[in-house]
């Protein structure tokens, strides 16, 4: 009698969670709208070795998703206020789909519509175009005195694996900042290590070393850093840098520079040279950047200025300077390709696409500072018509910021404040046939992490594998004697 009744117990319960089962797939409301999910991945197209794109509904307490390819479901998921798709899973989706249109559809249950709403399917494009394996940038507080608390840090595109390069505690709690790699490469980069014991940090392959760059050549010392393609040179800024507090407008800080110029490291030689057009007080130099294929030199160049009263009338051209790699030197003439005085704004971060077509920048009204300037969009230029690009798909009324290339051109990364305002998140936008696609939020394990995180991305740069700095390493690097 009493294994009759267990056989029966056990049956109702079975039932019992068939039917809640069944009942969790079968959302009784329709919708014609597409789903209001976060992150947004509604009709975007994404690299085929990206990360799962798991993403929540606010107020769901459960949530069915399915993903199909050519009529056929090849997941399904489900979860409570955000669906965590397993890696081994969606590498099978990436696989089966790439270069086709991946049909997601999400049913929903919310204290809105406790029965559950079936939304319309939206598409996500799976490109057969890779993306770099990593990339590399800083978290750092958003305030103005807790600098001392950062790190540089790598996250695996096709993961959500996030490692340290190197946090400031192991650098005597300075400044990180300023990291640079040639040519996308795991183990030739560079970043500055600010404070107490700090120095320019240079991988070169095996070679790890820290130098005093101010202890060289024209005794400057070294801010915003671009390798040459060959590894021969690295060119840097060497900017005087202050901020400002604003009492009356949106706005609540100002960076700026009191002076700039560009100096040139040779890595084989150790030393420093500097151009005399480039040194002057007379005109302030600033974000070098090479062409892909190491012919030109381009940077931001403004008038000086009284600072900090005259940071409105502070306003950056973009020139470029041919170079010549076999001797380190710079020719003639300084060619201007955008000219602030007659087209308007200040440009920051200029970034060569890596066919050398096109030029991305950061324009702001004003100043060289733009994550802290709400105005600031990204524009881009047809360097062989002078044109502009539509590039309006990419902004957002808050700011965009820095931004870089993947190693084939067909992917950006750059940093936009869109979400609250206040913290710098990651976005990924596609680029083909010279058009950018529309952009997304770099995908995170539980998609509240992008709304939680109480630090900002700061410097994203792609990069060709995972970064190895052992500790004893860095250790020895940073001894104070």
């Amino acid at each position: 009698m009493k294994v009759t009744i267990k056989i029966v117990h056990y049956l109702v319960l079975t039932l019992m969670f068939s039917l809640i089962a069944c009942q969790s797939h079968e959302a009784k409301d329709q919708s014609e709208l597409t789903p209001p999910i976060f992150p947004d991945y509604v009709g975007i197209t994404i690299p085929c070795n990206l990360s799962p794109i798991n993403f929540g509904i606010q107020d769901a307490s459960r949530i069915y998703a399915t993903f199909a390819c050519e009529g056929n479901v090849l997941l399904s998921i489900e979860g409570n206020d955000h669906i965590e798709i397993p890696l081994n899973d969606w590498r099978q989706v990436l696989s089966k789909c790439s270069g086709k249109e991946l049909q997601v559809q999400v049913s929903a249950w919310t204290s809105q519509a406790p029965d559950g709403i079936a939304y319309s399917p939206f598409k996500v494009t799976i490109s057969p175009d890779s993306i770099d394996s990593h990339v590399a940038y800083r978290l750092i507080p958003p305030g103005y005195e807790e600098w001392n608390k950062m790190g540089l840090y790598q996250r695996d595109l096709s993961s959500f694996e996030e490692s340290t390069i190197i946090h400031n505690s192991q650098n005597n709690n300075g400044c990180v900042n300023c990291h640079s790699f040639n040519n996308y490469s795991p183990n030739r980069f560079m970043f500055h290590a600010r404070g107490l014991g700090g120095g320019t940090v240079i991988k070169n392959g095996e070679d790890l070393k820290k130098i005093n760059l101010g202890a060289l050549g024209p005794n400057k010392s070294g801010t915003y850093p671009m390798w040459h393609p060959s590894g021969k040179y690295i060119v840097f800024s060497s900017n005087t840098t202050r901020q400002s507090f604003y009492s009356h407008c949106m706005d609540k800080i100002e960076v700026y520079d009191l002076k700039s110029d560009l100096i040139l490291y040779d890595v084989e030689k150790e030393d420093v040279y500097e151009d005399d057009r480039f040194k002057d007080s007379i005109n302030w130099e600033t974000f070098p950047a090479f062409s892909p294929d190491g012919k030109w030199l381009y940077f931001c160049t403004a008038k000086a200025v009284n600072m900090p009263s005259d940071v409105q009338k502070l306003r950056y051209s973009l020139v470029r300077v041919p170079f010549h790699e076999q001797d380190g030197s710079f020719g003639s003439p300084v060619d201007t390709i955008y000219s602030a005085s007659q087209q308007g704004g200040s440009i920051s971060f200029p970034r060569i696409s890596p066919d050398g077509k096109y030029l991305l920048y950061t324009w702001a009204q004003c100043a060289t500072f733009p994550i802290q300037h709400r105005e600031a969009d990204l524009r881009m230029i047809d360097l062989a018509t002078g044109d502009s690009i539509d590039t309006s798909i990419l902004n957002s009324p808050e700011t965009e910021s820095y931004h870089s290339w993947s190693h084939n051109g067909k992917w950006i990364v750059f940093s936009s404040r869109r979400i609250d305002s206040r913290y710098t998140r990651l976005f990924i936008a596609p680029f083909k046939d010279g058009k950018f696609g529309k952009p997304f939020l770099l995908p995170q394990k539980d998609p509240s992490y992008n709304e939680t995180l109480l630090y900002s991305y700061n410097i994203p740069e792609f990069v060709n594998g995972k970064i190895v700095l052992s500790k004893d390493q860095l250790s020895e690097l940073f001894i104070v004697e």
